[in-house]
């Protein structure tokens, strides 16, 4: 732990996942991929038995799933990429946002292209009239 983080932290203060552990042994890290892992296999499980279960009233299981997906987010988030609040932490959350932001206008582009194609496409019948000129 820096000098900073001693400074500005409550004593025994340390977020799910951390990788420094509370006495930053390797088992420690260990253990904390451990319950990532977990937690992750139970999301997953819980996701398809959603699907496969009557107990959830039919048009509440996307909504349920996205519960599920944006937990499933955070756990990795969490656990596996090392995102918390403590200030070594300000590069990943920028380069997360970044990767958010690139993954958005990816996707926003492609559904604005997808939902204007049918108005820069030729007509289907000026087409064909072009082929059987040939």
């Amino acid at each position: 732990m820096s000098q900073f983080e001693e400074a500005h932290s409550w004593p025994g203060e340390i977020a799910p996942g951390d990788h420094h552990g509370e006495d930053g042994s390797f088992a420690a890290g260990i253990r904390g991929y451990l319950i990532g892992f977990a937690l992750s296999v139970v999301l997953t499980v819980a996701s398809f038995s959603i699907v496969g279960t009557k107990l959830i009233w039919a048009p509440g299981i996307p909504v349920a799933l996205a519960v599920l997906a944006v937990a499933q987010m955070g756990v990795h988030l969490v656990f596996f990429l090392h995102i918390n609040t403590g200030p070594d932490s300000t590069n990943n959350v920028l380069a997360l946002a970044f990767g958010v932001l690139i993954v958005a206008m990816v996707v926003g582009g492609s559904l604005w292209i997808m939902y204007h194609l049918n108005s820069n496409m030729m007509p289907m019948n000026a087409l064909m009239d072009l082929h059987t000129q040939h």
